[in-house]
């Protein structure tokens, strides 16, 4: 009869069938089997550095169907991090929540971020949607102050200084403003005050921030403390455009029934680059490097934007589960592998909506009411944008000469320097021109720059104000006035 396998063999036996894998433990008090000592040691600094609550705050800055992608983001970013194990109570998601069932979704019910994706809109919470998605609630959240929050679900960020924030924000943006589906805009002075009281509450060890939308690097741009503990990178510099991705008659494109792009160019990259590879060992650097490959369309530039960083650097050394989480699904995969160098098929941020109207145009029945309807609105959108471009322009002139305005309203500063040295000036200058011009839109916040810089000259409200009023005296404004539609200052 065989002898039975002695003590040492049957552990032995026991560590390459249970064992084998880094996520096995052992009780501690046992002698006979201990983990490699590298292993050990790798593992008490992996559970040091966690130590603390993983929070997010994920923010969709649009509404109507034609913005679809900007809540699909959202969601898919919600599902990453759930499936990273964060919590639902930790996650606060602000979206209008208007397009799932929009009765031009294909999908009722249903939101997708990939043309082969699965429904990224199952189980996202509903914290702050409809007339609740706004700058004070946001302010509000992030600074876990649950008295100043106005409706919604209530939930804040009530971190403690061992916690890590990761914020990600999609939609339109013009330099210093990023858009709410509420007015008003997100400024970005107001912003950064905002990060440096959560800092001075000593309510988080770090934080990291994404932040999707056209000139989203004037946010940061000569504003952002390197100081706060805080790392940002943006899909763009501060005087470029992001990009839709997955958009109708772009390679690669949407399912055939949809007609509205299905994500951003930026967001995509990091969130297909997040579920791809094992995040307990890809760093934050590894992602950024990974994104600016992407959205650079793999560093050609001719359609794409320059994905930029701000504020403390030196958090990019850390791994992007301590803000994103971890899936066990993919302890196997690298920790980073850069895409194919593949060009991609995009569409200018503030052209995304014309291409949306386009497509329901184009597929609406011929001599039909819908088809009309649809006319009237290109031709009435494309009309404002016309009477935006052209008021700006006829006050430069008024403002400065025929041979100066395009000129002093159109300079960038040197990198390293703000949008404007006065930023409730900027405010008040945009009040002044949307009370004679109408709302600006979400087109329109592309000419940011250009009230920036009647502050910086000097230019006085009074001399904006008649200015204002003799360009667009003759316009009617009708639904475009801000008392429809509100002032995004």
């Amino acid at each position: 009869m065989a002898s039975l396998p002695s003590p040492a063999l049957f552990c032995l036996l026991f560590l390459v069938l249970f064992g084998a894998t880094r996520g096995a433990r052992f009780n501690q008090r046992d002698s006979i089997i201990r983990l490699p000592p590298e292993i050990q040691v790798a593992e008490e600094e992996e559970d040091g550095a966690e130590a603390g609550t993983r929070w997010a705050v994920l923010v969709a800055g649009s509404s109507g169907y034609g913005n679809y992608r900007h809540q699909a983001d959202v969601c898919h970013a919600y599902q990453l991090l759930k499936n990273g194990g964060l919590k639902e109570e930790n996650i606060v998601v602000f979206m209008y929540d208007d397009i799932a069932m929009d009765e031009m979704n294909p999908r009722p019910g249903v939101i997708i971020n990939h043309p082969k994706g699965e429904d990224v809109y199952a189980g996202v919470p509903k914290d702050y949607t409809g007339k609740h998605v706004t700058t004070e609630n946001l302010y509000a959240v992030l600074l876990g102050d649950k008295s100043a929050v106005k409706g919604g679900s209530g939930k804040v960020v009530n971190s403690t200084s061992k916690d890590r924030i990761f914020l990600y924000y999609s939609d339109h943006g013009g330099p210093g403003v990023l858009g709410m589906p509420n007015m008003p805009y997100l400024y970005a002075m107001e912003f950064i005050e905002v990060l440096k009281k959560k800092h001075a509450a000593n309510s988080y060890k770090e934080m990291v921030l994404y932040i999707e939308a056209c000139e989203s690097g004037s946010i940061f741009e000569g504003i952002m403390p390197k100081d706060l503990n805080i790392y940002v990178t943006t899909a763009s510099n501060a005087q470029e455009s992001s990009f839709g991705f997955y958009c109708p008659g772009m390679d690669p494109s949407p399912p055939p029934e949809y007609i509205t792009c299905l994500g951003d160019l930026y967001s995509i990259a990091w969130l297909e680059d997040s579920e791809t590879h094992n995040l307990k060992k890809e760093t934050i650097k590894d992602q950024y490097q990974a994104v600016k490959d992407r959205t650079s369309n793999f560093n050609t530039y001719n359609i794409g934007s320059h994905v930029m960083e701000y504020g403390n650097t030196s958090i990019r050394a850390e791994k992007l589960y301590l803000y994103q989480g971890f899936d066990p699904a993919n302890v196997n995969l690298p920790p980073n592998v850069l895409r194919p160098d593949t060009p991609v098929g995009v569409v200018n941020q503030r052209d995304a909506d014309l291409l949306f109207l386009w497509h329901m145009y184009k597929n609406a029945e011929n001599g039909s009411e819908k088809k009309s309807r649809v006319l009237k609105q290109i031709t009435e959108t494309e009309r404002h944008r016309i009477h935006l471009d052209g008021s700006v322009e006829l006050i430069g002139v008024l403002l400065y000469g025929p041979r100066e305005g395009s000129t002093l309203l159109n300079a960038v500063r040197a990198p390293g320097l703000p949008l404007v040295d006065d930023w409730q000036c900027l405010k008040s200058m945009v009040r002044v021109f949307e009370t004679h011009c109408g709302s600006l839109t979400q087109y329109g916040m592309k000419h940011m720059r250009a009230f920036a810089n009647i502050c910086n000259n000097g230019i006085s409200q009074a001399s904006m104000e008649e200015a204002c009023a003799a360009a667009c005296s003759a316009h009617d404004l009708t639904e475009w006035h801000p008392s429809i539609r509100g002032y995004s200052a």
